[in-house]
């Protein structure tokens, strides 16, 4: 896997994912805030970053969290739970999630996962591009994220 060509690292740099960055909102939504507050008083986001569930799932870790002293409103549950769903929903299930879950959100939210759609050739570029900035995939594991990735994240027809 070598280094990418001046040229490639160009063409990274103007997909779509760089234009999105830069409309992001100046504050962040209300999910987001509810989050901040409640969750990363006792936590870092990993935990949040690395779980995928569902709407009931969060539904009940949310709950679980609020017996253990988190504070969140009554009122704020079902906000923070739609904002989990939106964000750090559910993956595809197959060989890789685990390694995306736990490599890419080093770095990355899963949204920028889930709209990124290329084929397996552009998966390849950019998985070389993030081991070419440090990201910590084995060439064992390699394999699989890119298998995962082309196989649930390829362009729609």
């Amino acid at each position: 896997m070598g280094r990418l060509s001046p040229l490639l690292w160009i063409a990274l740099l103007a997909l779509p994912w760089s234009s999105v960055a830069s409309q992001a909102p100046s504050q962040p939504e209300r999910g987001e805030q509810i989050m901040n507050a409640a969750c990363t008083a006792c936590h870092g986001t990993r935990p949040i970053d690395t779980r995928a569930l569902d709407e009931e799932a969060w539904t009940k870790q949310v709950k679980k969290e609020i017996d253990r002293g988190a504070s969140v409103k009554t009122d704020d549950v079902r906000t923070l739970v739609e904002y989990l769903v939106k964000g750090h929903g559910p993956l595809p299930d197959g060989p890789g999630k685990e390694l995306v879950l736990n490599i890419c959100t080093q770095c990355h939210d899963l949204q920028r996962v889930r709209r990124t759609r290329l084929s397996p050739e552009g998966w390849v570029e950019v998985l070389e591009a993030m081991l070419n900035e440090g990201a910590p995939l084995s060439e064992k594991d390699f394999p699989d994220v890119l298998r995962y990735l082309a196989r649930n994240f390829r362009p729609e027809r």
